[in-house]
């Protein structure tokens, strides 16, 4: 049943990156669009840049090895600094499209949705945070299960040399 519960998922996946659909998720304090809640297919729009195109993540991700299309960048290790992450996170982070696209790794399910901002960029640096959100409606009993969700973000500009800097917060909604 696992397998083809991965399967279905990765082929929604792989169907959204070749259709060329391409959706945000709310929360972006940077204005700048982002993907991927723990819910497949959950999306939405910040509707705060409507010029600038949100994507979907590129990447599928399984237990043991990420599936990367031959259009997507892995971002070398070295330009990645993720030292404030607990080792919950997947310490990959890809670059596609026109080079301002990212896709990051957050953590969700059972009642928590993941979320990345922009939270900072300069000439130098791009700051992201993985923000992990609990949603436990008063009366329910959640799983504890925790998945990696893969999340993507836009720049304002094309990554190119700048290094990133990776972080985490938890909040409560």
């Amino acid at each position: 049943m696992r397998h083809v519960v991965a399967a279905v998922v990765l082929a929604a996946v792989l169907a959204g990156c070749s259709s060329g659909t391409q959706s945000g998720a709310p929360g972006s304090s940077s204005g700048v669009p982002t993907t991927g809640t723990s819910t497949p297919g959950s999306t939405g729009s910040s509707g705060t840049n409507p010029t600038s195109a949100p994507v979907q993540p590129p990447v599928s991700i399984s237990e043991e090895k990420p599936v990367v299309p031959p259009n997507v960048t892995a971002v070398p290790k070295e330009k990645v600094d993720t030292t404030s992450l607990s080792d919950t996170y997947r310490d990959e982070v890809y670059v596609f499209g026109d080079g301002r696209d990212i896709e990051v790794f957050g953590v969700g399910g059972g009642c928590k949705e993941a979320r990345a901002e922009v939270s900072g960029q300069s000439a130098d640096l791009v700051q992201i945070t993985l923000v992990t959100i609990t949603k436990q409606p008063p009366g329910t009993v959640c799983t504890q299960e925790i998945r990696q969700v893969p999340l993507t973000v836009r720049l304002a500009a094309p990554l190119g040399d700048r290094r990133l800097v990776l972080e985490s917060r938890e909040e409560t909604g």
